[in-house]
């Protein structure tokens, strides 16, 4: 047996004033066939994984690229072509294999490439026309039919956040090997839900749904079952939730179970669907409760979906009502970053802090602040999997009732307390904690929170489902319109 590896991931919002160019790859890590020999990522877990399980097998692995780019807008045409083409031309390469395994998001799109995700899978089917392809998707992708055409599997993280990653690879490696070897015959078929939301899972009527889901993977003929969650600022004709099922040689199962598990959801809607609140009511919220840290997630300038992180609306708000006991990042700002890093640790200087990519994020700030530490090397955690920092900074606006500002210049979200403590600032000793990040914050943050409140700030993001700028996406969804099946 021979295994060919691979990775290209990025998530694109349609609607981000950044371009995702070749520096976004490299910033994120570009490797050319060695990302297993470099220490483990979240992006790169499941390759390391597929080389464990396949090497243990005897079976010989070709490892080809392996890159992600923090999601922003559409990626360049030329970047995303050179690095599509040095997979194919790895794989001509490598000769007959048996089976692929490919680490994607599912919900790319390039200049002239509406689907990425498809025209890769399906320029690797024509280069390996009988390989068993598999490719391990983010729930927030487009699903698109050329997908589900030509791969063999398709299986999508169940939980957001993605503390799953690592189990979802094993579940793919065990399903094409098992493909691979004779053992099944995997079929797929998709249901569209016609709904854009957010539904994070850890908790309430989306954390019941998705246990019903898992459970019903013991049935007999099923393989796997995904959920699409769609990516809802990307504009694409298959933006929106979509239900997969992937059945043993039973296509009338898969489409029964792709339906009954869309249906299900879309009946559950209302009770999945979870309110934000505009920025003066989430801080009236946050002031009320009596002890914290009180968690407020800037959801709109979240670099996970594409948004610059700079965006100074909430920190703006909280200094206007004069509140204090404050820590808040991740500030994505290189400039401040090198004027830090230049002045050195102890310094006190006048610094414009964020506002720096447009009407979306906002007037910079002016403030007088202490540099208090300046570091590389840091991570933070993704799941379990640690993600890096770039070179990170922690300002001072005052002594220990004052404020807290984490700058880093390699663009991310908030996932871990650690982008805080990692610096040094003690969090349990803040009022506030303000996290630039729509969902996957709450896996580390919500043990120590007295409370979250999710904002809705302006920004790149902004999680109203009614009023995205759709040009290509029909407005038949809910809950856009309430009925999208009449």
């Amino acid at each position: 047996m021979k295994l060919f590896i691979a990775s290209l991931a990025t998530e694109t919002n349609s609607f981000s004033p950044l371009p995702t160019g070749m520096a976004g790859f490299e910033e994120g890590g570009l490797f050319h066939g060695d990302a297993t020999r470099h220490p483990v990522s979240y992006w790169t877990g499941a390759l390391h994984l597929w080389r464990e399980r396949a090497e243990a097998r005897g079976w010989k692995v070709v490892e080809s690229l392996a890159t992600f780019a923090q999601p922003a807008g559409p990626t360049v045409r030329r970047v995303y072509e050179a690095l599509r083409d040095e997979i194919l031309t790895d794989l001509r390469a490598a000769g007959p294999v048996e089976m692929v395994l490919l680490g994607l998001h599912g919900a790319m799109i390039a200049d002239g490439y509406d689907d990425c995700e498809g025209d890769l899978i399906g320029r690797i089917r024509e280069i390996a026309p009988d390989a068993k392809i598999g490719a391990l998707l983010d729930p927030h992708c487009h699903l698109t039919e050329t997908m589900l055409k030509k791969a063999t599997a398709l299986i999508a993280f169940k939980e957001y956040p993605h503390v799953d990653i690592e189990d979802r690879a094993a579940e793919l490696f065990r399903l094409i090997s098992d493909a691979a070897e004779g053992r099944c015959a995997p079929v797929m078929r998709d249901y569209d839900c016609r709904i854009i939301m957010a539904m994070p899972t850890p908790e309430g009527a989306m954390r019941a749904w998705v246990d019903a889901m898992i459970a019903r993977e013991d049935e007999p003929g099923v393989l796997s079952l995904s959920l699409a969650h769609g990516f809802p600022w990307g504009d694409h004709p298959r933006t929106g939730a979509r239900a997969l099922a992937i059945t043993d040689n039973d296509p009338t199962l898969a489409e029964r179970l792709a339906r009954e598990l869309g249906e299900k959801l879309f009946a559950e809607r209302q009770a999945i669907f979870q309110p934000v609140h505009d920025i003066a009511t989430a801080l009236d919220m946050a002031e009320a409760v009596a002890q914290g840290p009180v968690v407020l997630a800037d959801m709109s300038d979240n670099a996970g979906g594409g948004a610059p992180s700079d965006a100074t609306f909430l920190l703006r708000a909280m200094l206007e009502r004069g509140m204090t006991s404050i820590a808040t990042g991740i500030f994505w700002d290189p400039v401040a970053v090198r004027i830090c890093a230049d002045a050195g640790e102890g310094a006190r200087l006048a610094l414009r802090l964020g506002g720096k990519c447009g009407p979306m994020s906002g007037d910079p700030l002016d403030l007088q602040v202490t540099v208090r530490r300046v570091a590389s090397g840091l991570t933070q955690r993704f799941g379990r999997l640690p993600q890096h920092l770039g070179t990170a900074v922690w300002l001072s606006t005052g002594e220990d009732d004052g404020i807290d500002i984490v700058v880093n210049d390699n663009r991310t979200q908030t996932f871990h307390p650690e982008a805080f403590t990692g610096l040094g600032i003690d969090l349990s000793a803040r009022r506030y904690v303000c996290v630039k990040s729509s969902n996957h914050y709450r896996a580390g943050f919500a043990p120590i929170a007295a409370q979250i409140v999710p904002v809705a700030t302006p920004g790149a993001i902004t999680p109203d489902f009614t009023a995205i700028p759709y040009r290509r996406r029909a407005p038949n969804y809910w809950p856009k319109v309430e009925d999208p099946f009449a």
